[in-house]
């Protein structure tokens, strides 16, 4: 993919690496003439694990979604959001409109539950393995407001795409406050069936100047 376009989990792969040699320079210092074994013996950190994990996430997702690339679903990859530290894993331009993709590499099963009730507002949460992930989704709503800044009447959704996921054989995808909850194959299929009349080079041309690739 060219610099235009992006590479996918090119940002989170540099950070691993990045903090890969941090962590082995540590140990050689701490273990001086021994450092090259201590390296060897070392278990690599969870925390310097994880950018490691996410890139591939966001590479398995890329692919997908360049496989389906073409004059109608454009796709760009990591872009860099303005005056922030944060990045977009993916934007895909359809006819239908403009979609903001956040991979993520999780196991355990997704699931939308539901707290509160008659005297108590009802609040939709997150769970993955059953585990509270709400901060998931407030992430891509927040990704989704950067991106209507510059979208103006465009529509745009926003995607949370779980790789590795336990996804049951029937159903299993769904919404959360707007933000849907899939896997690669059910992301291509609904981008495969986005329609409209959106200009697709137009909104890729204005994407692309205010998301900049972080290639």
């Amino acid at each position: 993919m060219n610099e235009e376009h992006g590479t996918a989990g090119s940002s989170a792969r540099r950070e691993y690496e990045r903090r890969r040699a941090k962590d082995e320079q540590r140990i050689r210092q701490r273990w001086g003439r021994f450092g090259g074994i201590a390296v060897a013996l070392s278990d690599e950190r969870q925390s310097t694990r994880a950018w490691s994990s996410g890139a591939v996430g966001e590479e398995r997702v890329g692919a997908a979604l360049d496989r389906i690339a073409s004059p109608t679903i454009r796709v760009l990859h990591d872009r860099r959001i303005p005056s922030t530290r944060a990045n977009i894993d993916h934007l895909v331009v359809t006819p239908g409109g403009i979609w903001v993709v956040d991979s993520k590499r999780y196991k355990g099963r997704p699931e939308l539950h539901f707290e509160g009730g008659l005297f108590r507002p009802r609040v939709e949460k997150l769970a993955v393995g059953g585990r509270d992930k709400s901060k998931l989704v407030e992430g891509v709503e927040w990704q989704v407001e950067q991106v209507r800044s510059a979208a103006g009447v465009i529509p745009v959704t926003g995607v949370l795409c779980f790789v590795e996921a336990d996804w049951p054989l029937i159903g299993g995808s769904f919404r959360m406050r707007g933000i849907e909850v899939l896997w690669p194959k059910k992301l291509v299929a609904k981008l495969s069936a986005s329609a409209g009349a959106i200009d697709v080079e137009a909104t890729v041309s204005i994407l692309a100047a205010r998301f900049r690739s972080a290639t």
